[in-house]
């Protein structure tokens, strides 16, 4: 059985949309926890605008984790797509609770969800999320899409934390679904 693993940018207030104010703070440390992520993980999975974002950027980059980004198994949620045509590419567009917990199921490493926050509400709702694996920034924007949206609840069992030279922290949480 696989781990969907919920990897997020945030900033102290829970803002997740747009980061691109984290780009000041990236360092090596931050680069290695992200290549983690990359390494337990053999496939991802996208709503709509992140995977738009991320086809448009990533196919001619040639930032570090290039690669792994243009050659990974890419499974993309959205009921607007007619097709997607980045490299590796799946579209999911009907039945898309159970075609993850299918996926689910499958053989394999992590399923990683980057971005994404209408995907993540609902694989949150459905109880979906095995990992979060949260960067939060020390900044406070007042405004903007957050993770965990009003009404949103959880309980969450803190597995691990790092701190960044850049005054980021990295924090990993599970599900406490005792």
């Amino acid at each position: 059985m696989r781990n969907i693993v919920v990897t997020e940018f945030l900033s102290l207030d829970g803002i997740m949309e747009d980061p691109m104010w984290t780009f000041k703070y990236w360092n090596d440390e931050i680069a290695a926890f992200k290549g983690e992520e990359s390494d337990a993980s053999d496939a991802l999975l996208l709503g709509r605008v992140t995977y738009e974002g991320f086809a448009a950027a990533w196919p001619k980059s040639k930032d570090e984790g290039a690669e792994y980004f243009n050659s990974v198994r890419k499974y993309v949620v959205s009921t607007t797509l007619d097709s997607v045509e980045w490299n590796n590419s799946m579209l999911i567009n009907d039945n898309i609770v159970e075609e993850i917990i299918r996926l689910k199921q499958q053989d394999g490493k992590d399923i990683t969800v980057h971005g994404s926050a209408t995907l993540v509400q609902t694989l949150m709702q459905h109880d979906l999320v095995d990992r979060y694996r949260l960067l939060v920034y020390p900044v406070v924007l007042g405004k903007g899409k957050r993770l965990f949206q009003q009404g949103t609840t959880a309980t969450l069992k803190l597995v691990a934390t790092q701190a960044f030279s850049s005054g980021v922290a990295g924090l990993i949480y599970e599900p406490d679904r005792t």
